[in-house]
C-alpha cells in the first residue's frame, strides 16, 4: 500500500524547518524530520556525498535541499511517484506493478514518503515497481537535487476571547484563514492548516494579519455555545464566517442559502454537509494536479450528473451550491468513515479546544450518555478473575471504585472522544494541556527513545514481551532503555528526563505509582519530560492526567482494577501496534477489541500522536473473513489516519485485483481475492491482520487458518 496526501499549489514555504540529509550506512541518503521523527532512506547504486543547494528551484515547497549524483534511486516501499514537467503538467505517475519510460527532460518529481520529498532533474528515466518497492532509473549518472519539508505545523496565531457566543463566533471565523487553497484540493491535510489557537481572556481580540479567505460563504446560528462550537468544523473547512441568526442556516454571495434545522436535527445536517462537501472535493480535486483514477469517483460518477471539470473551475460558493443539490442518500455510501466524533460541553471554557479538534476536521457533537457505572463490561472483567487464579494489578488489597464513568453516544466515526465531566468509557478524553504540550514539541536529535519501567517482578512477563517488541523494526532508530524497581526519587528523575514514549509496568493506585521505596503521586511532580505514556496498571487514569497536566502530550490509562493476565494480553499487543506507527487512538482501539478488559483502557490526551512512522506512511489493518470458497476470502483494507495524514488522505491497496486509489477510511476498500494471493501479500507484510475477528501478525501467518 501506498498513500498520498497532496502537495501545495500556492507558492508558501514551507512550515517545518531542519530537515537532516545524511549518507545511509548501506549506501544511499537519509532523510530525517527531527521535529516529527520520521526518517526514510533513498537507495543509491553506490555511496553518495550529499550538499547543500538552494530550495527555490522546486515546484512544491521545501525547508531544505541537497545535491547527490546517481544513476538509480530505490525505495525500499511501494511509493507513489509523479513526474511533472517544468509546467507542473504530470507527464507520469506510478501505480503498483508499474512501468513508465519518461524521455529526457527537466522534471520535478514527487515522492509520497514519510518525509515529503521532491526530487529536481534532468535526465530520461525509467520508473518500475513491484510488491517489494519502487526504482526511479536515469541514463547514466546524474545530479539530482532532492528536496524535503516537515509535515508538521504550527498555528500562525492565537485568537484571545471572552466566552460570550457572540465573540466566539468572530473567533471561530478566522479559522479559515489556515486553508492553503479554498480549491477542491483543501481537501488534502497538507492543504489544511492548523487553525489559530483560541485563549479566553477579558475581551475578544483577533490578530490582524489573520485574514479568511473570501469565499463569500456565511454561517448564521443562534449565540449560543452549542450552536457556535457543532459548525466550527464546517466554518473552517468552507472558510466561512460565522454570525448570529434565529435560523441555522448557510448563506452565500451567489444567492444560494441551504438551512441547517432539518427534520433530522442540527447536529446531523450540520455533519451531513461538511461530509458531502468534503467528500464531493475529493472527486473534484482528480481534475487538478492529482489526476488520479479514484474508486469512489467510479463508483458513482454515472449516477450523479455533475460536470467535474466546470466544478472545478467554479467558486467554492458555486461548488457548494452544486453539491448540495445532490441528495445525500446519492453519495452516502461512498462517503469515507470519519475519522473522529467530539462530544463537548457547551461550555465557555470548551473553547480553547476547538481549534484541535477543526485541525482534525472533527465532527463535533453535545454532550449525551448512558449510565456505565457497574457496566456489562466490568462485570465481564471481573467474572473473569474469579475463574482463574490471576491477579489484579492493584496497589491496594480492597478494590476501589475508580473515576465516575460514562458512556457516550456512540456515532458510526471510527473514533470517539469526550471533553467534559467524567472518565468515558468507550472514547479518549482529550485535554487542552495535552495539546499545547505538543505544540511546544521541540526538534529532537538522536534515536526515539522507549522506556520500559517493570516496579513488579511478578509482571516481569509482559516486561519480556514488550522488550523484544519495541525497536524490533531495523529501519528506525530506536534507542530502548529497560528498569526495575525503581525508588520514587528514581521514577522521579526518569519522568523528568526527555523521553518519546514510556511503557509502566506495576502498580497504581489514587496515592500514585507503587515504588521500591513507597509511592510517588504524578500530581507532585513539577515537569514531564515523557511525550507519550501507557501505564498498564490498576486505576491508572488520575495518574496519567496528572502525566499530562505536567508536561506529557497522551497516553492510555486504565479506568478500574484490571486481571494481570489481560493486562499483558493488552500490553503486548498495543506495544506492537505503536511500534507499527499506529496513533495511540487507533491502536488502543485495535487492542481493545482482543480482550475482555479492553473497555477498562481509555487514552487521555492527545490520542492521534503516534510514537513511530508507518511503514508507507499511514498505518493499516487488514481485514480477512474466509467465506465458506476454499480458494477465495474477503479482504478489507482498514487504514488509520494520524495527526498529519489525516482525512483526504489516499491509498492504493497492493494486491493485484486492485488498481484503484481510494480515500483513507473508504467503507469500500473491500476486496475478494485468491487464498494464494493473499498468502503471497502477507509474506511481504509484517503488520497486523485480523481474520475472522482475531488478531494475527503477518509475520508470524500461519496460512492454515485460512
Amino acid at each position: 500500500m501506498y498513500v498520498e496526501n497532496g502537495g501545495r499549489r500556492d507558492g508558501s514555504g514551507g512550515v517545518g524547518t531542519g530537515i537532516v540529509f545524511t549518507p545511509a550506512p548501506d549506501g544511499g541518503l537519509e532523510v530525517f524530520d527531527p521535529i516529527e521523527r520520521h526518517q526514510y532512506v533513498l537507495g543509491t547504486t553506490s555511496a553518495v556525498a550529499p550538499t547543500p543547494v538552494g530550495t527555490d528551484r522546486f515546484l512544491f515547497p521545501v525547508s531544505d535541499a541537497v545535491e547527490i549524483t546517481t544513476d538509480a534511486i530505490t525505495l525500499p516501499t511501494v511509493t507513489g511517484v509523479y513526474v511533472r514537467n517544468e509546467a507542473g503538467e504530470t507527464v507520469a505517475e506510478t501505480e503498483h506493478l508499474a512501468y513508465e519510460e519518461v524521455p529526457a527532460g527537466s522534471y520535478s518529481v514527487e515522492l509520497t514518503t514519510p518525509v515529503k520529498t521532491y526530487l529536481r532533474v534532468e535526465a530520461a528515466m525509467l520508473l518500475t515497481s513491484g510488491f517489494d518497492g519502487t526504482r526511479i532509473e536515469f541514463d547514466g549518472e546524474t545530479s539530482v537535487q532532492v528536496g524535503s519539508r516537515s509535515r508538521h505545523e504550527h498555528p500562525a496565531a492565537t485568537v484571545t476571547t471572552t466566552g460570550d457566543p457572540a465573540d466566539l463566533m468572530a473567533a471561530i471565523s478566522t479559522f479559515g484563514s489556515a486553508l492553503k487553497t479554498t480549491s477542491p484540493e483543501r481537501s488534502y491535510p497538507t492543504l489544511r492548516g492548523h487553525p489559530p489557537t483560541i485563549e479566553l481572556g477579558d475581551e475578544l481580540h483577533v490578530p490582524a494579519h489573520l485574514e479568511r479567505p473570501d469565499t463569500g460563504v456565511r454561517i448564521e446560528v443562534p449565540t449560543d455555545h452549542r450552536s457556535v462550537y457543532v459548525v466550527a468544523s464546517l466554518a473552517y473547512y468552507l472558510g466561512a464566517e460565522v454570525v448570529p441568526g434565529s435560523v441555522p442556516r448557510i448563506v452565500t454571495d451567489v444567492g444560494f442559502e441551504h438551512r441547517l434545522d432539518s427534520p433530522r436535527g442540527f447536529e446531523d445536517e450540520v455533519e451531513r454537509v461538511l461530509k458531502q462537501t468534503f467528500f464531493l472535493d475529493c472527486l473534484v480535486r482528480t481534475e487538478g494536479y492529482y489526476k488520479v483514477d479514484l474508486h469512489e469517483r467510479r463508483a458513482i460518477e454515472a449516477d450523479l450528473e455533475l460536470d467535474f471539470a466546470a466544478l472545478y473551475d467554479l467558486s467554492l460558493g458555486e461548488r457548494l451550491a452544486a453539491y448540495l443539490a445532490v441528495p445525500y442518500e446519492a453519495v452516502a455510501d461512498q462517503i469515507p468513515e470519519w475519522k473522529l466524533t467530539t462530544h463537548v460541553a457547551p461550555e465557555a471554557q470548551s473553547a480553547e479546544l476547538l481549534p484541535f479538534l477543526v485541525d482534525d476536521l472533527a465532527i463535533i457533537r453535545s454532550p449525551k450518555v448512558q449510565a456505565a457505572t457497574g457496566s456489562a463490561d466490568q462485570l465481564a472483567a471481573v467474572n473473569d478473575f474469579l475463574r482463574t487464579d490471576d491477579f489484579t494489578r492493584s496497589a491496594s488489597e480492597s478494590a476501589s471504585p475508580g473515576p465516575a464513568t460514562l458512556r457516550p453516544e456512540q456515532t458510526d466515526s471510527m473514533e470517539q472522544a469526550w471533553f467534559g465531566s467524567g472518565a468515558p468509557i468507550g472514547a479518549s478524553k482529550p485535554t487542552v494541556e495535552a495539546f499545547r504540550n505538543r505544540l511546544d514539541r521541540a526538534p529532537a536529535d538522536g534515536d526515539i527513545d522507549i522506556t520500559v519501567v517493570c516496579n513488579d517482578p511478578e509482571m516481569n512477563e509482559e516486561r519480556d514481551v514488550v522488550d523484544t517488541v519495541y525497536g524490533s523494526r531495523t529501519e528506525l532508530p530506536f534507542d530502548v532503555s529497560v528498569h526495575h524497581e525503581l525508588t520514587r526519587q528514581e521514577l522521579r528523575a526518569l519522568l523528568a528526563g526527555e523521553t518519546d514514549f514510556l511503557h509502566y509496568i506495576g502498580h497504581i493506585d489514587a496515592h500514585g505509582f507503587q515504588c521500591a521505596d513507597g509511592k510517588l503521586d504524578a500530581k507532585t511532580l513539577e515537569t514531564v519530560g515523557v511525550d507519550a505514556f501507557f501505564l498498564n496498571a490498576c486505576q491508572s487514569y488520575e495518574q496519567g492526567l496528572a502525566l499530562i497536566q505536567h508536561g506529557a502530550i497522551g497516553g492510555v490509562v486504565t479506568l478500574r482494577d484490571v486481571i494481570n493476565s489481560g493486562a499483558v494480553k493488552i500490553g503486548a499487543t498495543l506495544s506492537r501496534l505503536l511500534n507499527r506507527g499506529f496513533p495511540l487512538r487507533a491502536g488502543l482501539t485495535i487492542a481493545s477489541d482482543q480482550s475482555v478488559i479492553g473497555q477498562q483502557y481509555v487514552v487521555v490526551g492527545d490520542g492521534g500522536l503516534a510514537i513511530a512512522q508507518a511503514e508507507s506512511g499511514l498505518p493499516v489493518l487488514c481485514e480477512i473473513s474466509t467465506t465458506g470458497d476454499p480458494d477465495e476470502v474477503e479482504m478489507t483494507y482498514r487504514s488509520f489516519p494520524t495527526n498529519h495524514q489525516g482525512m483526504g488522505t489516499l491509498v492504493m491497496p497492493m494486491v493485484e485485483s486492485s488498481s484503484n486509489y481510494y480515500l483513507g477510511l473508504s467503507r469500500s476498500n473491500q476486496h475478494t481475492v485468491s487464498r494464494e494471493e493473499v498468502i503471497e501479500f502477507l509474506s511481504l507484510e509484517d503488520g497486523p491482520v485480523v481474520i475472522d475477528g482475531k488478531l494475527h501478525w503477518a509475520d508470524e501467518f500461519d496460512p492454515s487458518v485460512l
